[in-house]
């Protein structure tokens, strides 16, 4: 079982951010793994700065809820997700592990078919 926190990112407009970590060739949502001693608003706060430069405090983050799937890239391990929600303004620029950052319409991830991780394609219904 893997833990992470996740952020459904968009935009005013309504698109979806995902992002593509290095390595690999599924689009997925930013976020990542909390560190020791880190609540879950304070480690998804760290990734987004690590990844894409977005400065958001911990408390700006709507709750989602708790997700459970298959990992993107870790063939037979769950996945479980503690998954926020934010809208940004603020441009992002892929940093750190992440090698490609795209805004896309729900219809555009999709669009990505077996490329858009399993989490992300449980999330589309929330855009």
């Amino acid at each position: 079982m893997i833990t992470v926190v996740a952020a459904l990112v968009t935009d005013a407009t309504g698109r979806l951010l995902l992002v593509r970590k290095r390595g690999t060739d599924r689009f997925m949502q930013p976020g990542g793994k909390p560190e020791a001693g880190e609540t879950l608003r304070e480690a998804l706060a760290r990734e987004l700065a690590e990844e894409l430069r977005l400065t958001i405090e911990p408390g700006a983050f709507d709750d989602l809820g708790r997700f459970e799937t298959d990992a993107a890239n870790e063939p037979g391990h769950l996945l479980v997700a503690h998954v926020y929600r934010l809208e940004v303004a603020d441009p992002v620029a892929a940093a750190a592990e992440i090698t490609e950052a795209r805004w896309c319409t729900v219809e555009e991830a999709d669009a990505l078919g077996e490329r858009l991780a399993p989490l992300a394609r449980e999330l589309l219904p929330f855009c």
